[in-house]
């Protein structure tokens, strides 16, 4: 068995003493595991950190088997993000959530292109917004998409502002007054293509994907969401709780 690929890294664990086992999510062999030879050394440390794009051609006797990767750097993102703690959270909990939410070689195009998309677009200032639409996406292409199209209770699409829980399906702000309480908030800029939202915002979209990607995709673990997922939100929580600078 032999094919090669493009590669976003998704991590790279030692394997014995001078090994890594590393994953990848590719366009064509989806999520896909592999030994890089040498890949625990000084040399390679640099070229398998999750988020790099590289090359890789993978290797196996029999199709079933964990096979070798041999990889080529194509564009290294995660060295420029190292001392950007926000961007650093953001790369992390992406290629986490990928690793954790996706089936093993199974293609998942949509996904791969939209976190290549997010990781190029992580010097942009509303890349946050970016990456919830990213978990939207990501929630979609493993079945269970929100559908935001319309109001559940009345088929209308103006001032929707709520998800139910329930359905997944969007509800009007009038429809939803009554059980608001038991509603997941709808930011606006979740029905707005290209569209940024505010950090508050930002916070709401993560809590409706984050409640959504546990309930379906995350449900049989133990801890739930990915631990960088986790500290993603926990720090533009705190991000948007600071409050600017004073000037003197």
């Amino acid at each position: 068995m032999d094919w090669t690929d493009d590669g976003i890294v998704l991590s790279a664990k030692k394997h014995g003493e001078t090994s890594a086992i590393v994953t990848l999510l590719t366009p064509g062999h989806g999520r896909h595991l592999g030994l890089v030879r040498g890949g625990a050394g000084k040399r390679a440390r640099g070229l398998l950190q999750p988020g790099n794009l590289l090359k890789a051609r993978w290797q196996a006797r029999l199709s079933e088997h964990l096979g070798t990767f041999r990889c080529e750097l194509t564009e290294a993102f995660a060295a420029p993000v190292l001392r950007a703690p926000l961007k650093l959270a953001g790369l992390s909990a992406a290629c986490a959530m990928a690793e954790g939410a996706l089936p093993e070689r199974q293609p998942h195009r949509p996904v791969f292109e939209g976190l290549l998309a997010l990781i190029r677009g992580l010097d942009d200032e509303d890349w946050p917004s970016a990456y919830v639409k990213w978990e939207l996406g990501l929630l979609a292409e493993l079945g269970f998409g929100l559908d935001l199209s319309a109001c559940a209770a009345t088929g209308q699409n103006d001032l929707l502002a709520y998800v139910s829980p329930k359905t997944g399906r969007a509800v009007s702000l009038a429809a939803g007054e009554p059980y608001k309480k038991s509603l997941l908030p709808l930011p606006d800029f979740l029905l707005r293509p290209g569209a940024a939202g505010p950090p508050d915002d930002v916070i709401r979209g993560l809590k409706l994907t984050g409640y959504f990607l546990e309930k379906t995709v995350f449900q049989h673990t133990q801890k739930g969401l990915p631990a960088a997922r986790n500290r993603l939100t926990d720090r533009l929580r705190a991000g948007s709780r600071a409050e600017p600078a004073t000037q003197s």
